[in-house]
Parts: structure tokens; C-alpha cells; sequence
């Protein structure tokens, strides 16, 4: 049954959340449509470019990203404490990026505002902070930007996207690791690339390169992965970025040589350091059913903290939790 937006994005339960928003009909409007002959890889460009935009506008982190031929994923962290230490003025240009200032606010930072079209600029601006950490916002402001965009290139009018976003919330450290590396082998999986380093349109891939000093390409700006304790951000984890890397370096070799639950002598110790069972992670990354039909992921405890603040029984997930995670 379809659940109301509101139950499932909790910031109460997570501030980590993977989405997933896929084409009308899951035609390659943003890739190469082998049926009309067209190419439309130029619009995965502007996914790239309008997601960097609203990762600079929004408290709200990019962990992982991949941008596929007719879908998406992200994996997003909402930080509501860096919007509450913002100025009015740092959300009025926050929001000047996305949206025109109503005449009200212009009047209110002017000084020659009536009192009570002060407090009414007041409540916009509150409103809109409100919005700055809202994920349904995000999305909204990229996907109604990039359907715009299309259909204004394509003289037409309609859908772009079946539907709204779908979004899975990412329950601990381990769900979002797991998450990450799943998004960021997304074009291994479609055979579209043969290392993680080569893989187009994703974050690991902009992690790699942005080692390299010399490269000058518009980036996302992404989550940060740290090990020190002092940098850790509250709602961060324990993971550095050589571990994630050297992870899905691992995870995307077994996919490559179809090797389910094969483990190099060598396997990196984030596994054993999020008490994750290497056959379970395996088994996760490589689902056929796509791991965005759940609608949780995280530990058996942490589902079970989840039915019950939602009062429910049951939820899909409980199975592969059990063997993704060590007892």
C-alpha cells in the first residue's frame, strides 16, 4: 500500500535517505535511445550541474550519486543544524538561487516594512529555512528543473517522470555505506563501465578524480568521509574515503567476475568494522529486484525501532537484514 510521504522520510528515525527517480515509461530521455536513434547524454550534464547547484543551496549533504539512461540515484543527508545557524540574509540568498524574492521581503530587508508585513516576510523566510533541509524540496527543485529543460528541448509537453521519487531511509551506518557502494556500481551492474573509476556520472568516480589536482570539471559537492573524530560531523560515520573507495573497488571486482560472495585474502577492513557479513553485502549490492524496492534498510534492531514507531508488523527487508548483518 502507498505510504504518505511524511511516514516515510522521519528525520526522527534517519537523516540519511536513498533516492531513486525514473523516466516516464523508463525511455532513455537522458541517454542514447537505440529505437529513435537519438542521443540525449548531454542532459545527464544537466543533472550534474543542477544537483551541484542545489547541494551548495540546500542543508542537505550528496553522499553518492549515479545518473543512469532513464533514472537516478542519490543518497542524501539532511542537516537541519546548519540551517538553523543560518542568517535571514543566508536564506533569503539561499532561496534567491531557486526562486524570485516576493516584493514583501525586498520591502522588509529595505527597513521600511510595516510591522505587520514584517512579520509576514518573517514567516516566509521561516518557511523557507523550513524547506532548505526538506527532501521532497530538493527533489522537486531538480526533477520540475530537468522536465522543464527537456521538454522545452523537445517542443512537447507531458510527463518526464513516471511518477514522484521514491525513498528509502538509510537506518545506520552500515544501510548507508551499503547504499553508497550500491549507487555508485550502478553503471557496472548495466555493463556500462569495467572499474569504478570509469564509471560516468557517479560520485566514486568524482572522488577518484578529485585527487587529481589537475582535473577542472564541475563537481557535486559531497558528503565528506573522515575518520577523525574532530571533523566527524553528527551525523557522519566512521568510514575514510580510501576505505570506501578500496570497498566498492572490491564489491564491483566480485560483481565483474561473477564471483557471488567471493573475498579476496586482502578484503578491506570496513567490513569487518560495520559488522557486516561479506556474503550478505554481496547478496545485497548484486539484487536483481533492485535494493530501492525496500523500503528500509539498516540493522534487524533498527527495523524493529522502525515498526514500531510506525505501528506496524511488518516491513519488506527483514530477511537480507538478517544476513546482512553479524550477529
Amino acid at each position: 500500500m502507498t505510504q504518505p510521504r511524511k511516514t516515510l522520510i522521519d528525520l526522527n528515525q534517519t537523516s540519511y535517505y536513498h533516492c531513486i527517480a525514473r523516466c516516464v515509461r523508463r525511455a532513455f530521455l537522458c541517454g542514447e535511445d537505440a529505437f529513435s536513434g537519438k542521443n540525449y547524454e548531454h542532459r545527464k550534464d544537466w543533472v550534474i550541474e543542477r544537483l551541484s547547484l542545489l547541494a551548495d543551496t540546500f542543508a542537505i549533504d550528496v553522499a553518492s550519486y549515479a545518473v543512469m539512461s532513464n533514472h537516478y540515484h542519490l543518497v542524501l543527508r539532511v542537516d537541519i543544524e546548519k540551517a538553523e545557524q543560518w542568517s535571514e540574509s543566508n536564506v533569503i540568498r539561499r532561496w534567491k538561487r531557486l526562486y524570485k524574492i516576493p516584493l514583501i521581503v525586498n520591502r522588509y530587508l529595505k527597513g521600511n516594512a510595516s510591522p505587520a508585513l514584517t512579520q509576514m516576510a518573517q514567516e516566509l523566510i521561516t518557511e523557507w529555512r523550513q524547506r532548505l533541509t526538506d527532501i521532497s524540496w530538493f527533489m522537486r527543485c531538480l526533477n520540475e528543473y530537468l522536465a522543464r529543460k527537456a521538454n522545452l528541448e523537445d517542443q512537447c509537453t507531458g510527463r518526464f517522470w513516471e511518477g514522484r521519487f521514491k525513498s528509502q531511509a538509510l537506518l545506520d551506518e552500515a544501510a548507508v555505506v551499503t547504499a553508497m557502494a550500491y549507487v555508485d556500481l550502478n553503471p557496472i551492474r548495466a555493463n556500462l563501465a569495467s572499474t569504478p573509476e570509469d564509471s560516468d556520472y557517479t560520485s566514486v568516480k568524482q572522488r577518484v578524480r578529485s585527487k587529481d589536482k589537475g582535473s577542472s570539471s564541475r563537481n557535486v559537492k559531497l558528503m565528506k568521509l573522515t575518520q577523525s573524530s574532530n571533523a566527524t560531523h553528527r551525523h557522519g560515520f566512521n568510514v575514510t574515503e580510501t576505505d570506501y573507495l578500496e570497498l566498492v573497488e572490491y564489491s564491483g571486482r566480485a560483481i565483474r567476475c561473477d564471483k557471488r560472495g567471493y573475498i579476496p585474502s586482502n578484503h578491506p577492513p570496513i567490513l569487518e568494522r560495520l559488522n557486516l557479513e561479506p556474503d550478505g553485502f554481496l547478496e545485497l549490492i548484486q539484487r536483481d529486484d533492485n535494493i530501492a524496492g525496500l523500503r528500509a534498510v539498516g540493522s534487524p534492531s533498527a527495523l524493529t525501532h522502525l515498526l514500531d514507531s510506525l505501528d506496524q508488523r511488518f516491513i519488506k527487508g527483514v530477511g537480507i537484514s538478517n544476513r546482512l548483518y553479524s550477529s
